[in-house]
């Protein structure tokens, strides 16, 4: 078995990212352990990690509709106008938020998010184009990656949707939307996006609803300055949490925001100081998404990689012996005709010309059955290829394919994938057993045990 080096990408994660938590760097470490198993069955290179599939900065995002609520929040929230000259992103783009010490703000094409798996969008582009033919080249007319100089960003990212009420309701605006909600840590929701209805509105509740149980949302209610003085805090809440009951979402934290129109105000300071005590706690949201991702790359493999590989060597192997069928029942089908003609079956019974006859038919059909069973390689080896991105995987399902095409896998009824065995799913038993391990530990930071830390009773899980 060659062993696996930690990927570059790995690395830097460790790098930048574990150095001060604890949890995530043996969590890097658990990440290894499971490349190291996918390596060994063909399905990633050397340089490549399962760690790659979500985007391990804290993320932020931003929903609003028609009003300038949410416009005036980031560049209240993010930083004064003075400093910013107006924060300005893109109404009809998907904004990725990124701190940067440089004094002015930078905007890059949104290609830059597709091709650098650090961040949230990577490879969406190839995601884009099976939604919707063309719209993959054209990356750079969705998203977009914008560089401030704001001390609210550091160490984490903010997606800044466009107008959800006024956004066109199409295929890859939908699929974007979908996936800044379920790839977020944090969801600031402006309530504005309900006053008004729209197939895009409506997938966005859609999707709220779907992952509510998450506890990531937190709407943010854009008081009127025009609203009575005398209407309290409490009694909005009350009839936003009415409201969106009605709608079926019925999970979330409620910020009422004081009129933001010109400078900071006390009063808004205050409310900034309740989304910071969220914001807070987004790291270790996204330690726990990280852990979920790690549980869900291991399922994968067993849900979904190795049925799709099963499948696809049953298919093969199906396909391999009706063709060398069809070649044995032409030679059949001559026999019949040779016996009626001139009557060999008498010759097929001879002790001597009836073993040389089976060894001829053989040495003519092995070669034959390689070759058919190549030919049928290719072909799933290319429908393997194209489930592979229709299912989103990085996995490389025709690499572990093709460890199968030996001369003794093909003349022999093996359907198991070459190293799918007891001691592979045991591996991936203990690695799945490290990753809940890694979710106690992190849980023994808010919790404890008849006034002692569980940390103290279940100690470090052991990685090695």
């Amino acid at each position: 078995m060659t062993e696996k080096t930690a990927s570059k990408y790995l690395l830097t994660l460790e790098k930048h990212f574990a150095a001060d938590n604890p949890v995530l760097l043996k969590a890097s470490k658990v990440f290894q352990e499971l490349d190291q198993v996918e390596f060994d069955l063909g399905l990633i290179e050397m340089d490549e990690t399962t760690a790659s599939k979500n985007s391990w900065w804290p993320i932020i995002s931003l929903i609003g509709g028609n009003s300038t609520a949410k416009s005036r929040f980031i560049n209240n929230y993010l930083g004064s106008d003075n400093l910013f000259s107006g924060i300005q992103t893109s109404s009809h783009k998907f904004t990725v938020l990124l701190h940067n010490n440089q004094s002015n703000p930078a905007t890059l094409p949104g290609t830059a998010l597709d091709v650098d798996h650090r961040f949230p969008f990577y490879q969406i582009s190839s995601k884009i184009e099976q939604q919707q033919e063309g719209e993959g080249d054209r990356i750079n007319s969705y998203l977009e990656l914008k560089t401030l100089n704001s001390d609210r960003l550091k160490s984490k990212l903010f997606i800044d949707t466009p107008n959800i009420s006024a956004a066109p309701s199409n295929p890859v605006t939908s699929l974007l939307a979908k996936h800044t909600i379920e790839n977020s840590d944090l969801v600031l929701i402006f309530t504005d996006i309900f006053d008004s209805t729209s197939p895009l509105v409506d997938e966005v509740i859609e999707s709220i609803t779907l992952h509510q149980d998450s506890n990531k949302f937190v709407y943010l209610i854009d008081r009127p300055a025009t609203m009575l003085s005398s209407t309290t805090n409490s009694e909005i809440i009350s009839s936003w949490q009415r409201k969106l009951a009605g709608l079926g979402l019925n999970t979330g934290q409620f910020i009422v925001l004081s009129s933001q129109e010109g400078s900071v105000t006390p009063q808004s300071s205050a409310d900034f100081a309740l989304i910071d005590q969220r914001i807070a706690n987004v790291g270790y949201d996204r330690t726990y998404r990280v852990l979920n991702s790690l549980e869900k790359n291991i399922r994968e493999i067993n849900n979904v990689v190795m049925p799709e590989v099963k499948k696809a060597i049953g298919l093969w192997k199906d396909r391999s012996a009706f063709s060398s069928l069809i070649v044995l029942g032409f030679i059949a089908t001559l026999a019949i005709f040779a016996e009626i003609q001139t009557g060999i079956l008498e010759l097929l019974l001879d002790p001597i010309i009836g073993p040389a006859v089976v060894i001829t038919l053989l040495v003519i059909m092995i070669p034959l059955h390689i070759i058919f069973s190549k030919l049928q390689a290719k072909l799933i080896i290319s429908q393997l290829n194209a489930r592979q991105k229709e299912l989103h995987l990085m996995e490389n399902l025709a690499g572990i394919f093709e460890k199968n095409l030996t001369f003794s896998r093909m003349i022999l009824p093996i359907s198991e994938p070459v190293g799918w065995n007891k001691k592979t799913k045991l591996r991936l038993a203990q690695i799945s057993n490290k990753t809940k391990e890694l979710v106690q530990l992190l849980n023994d930071n808010f919790s404890t045990y008849d006034g002692q830390s569980l940390t103290s009773h279940s100690g470090s899980p052991d990685f090695k």
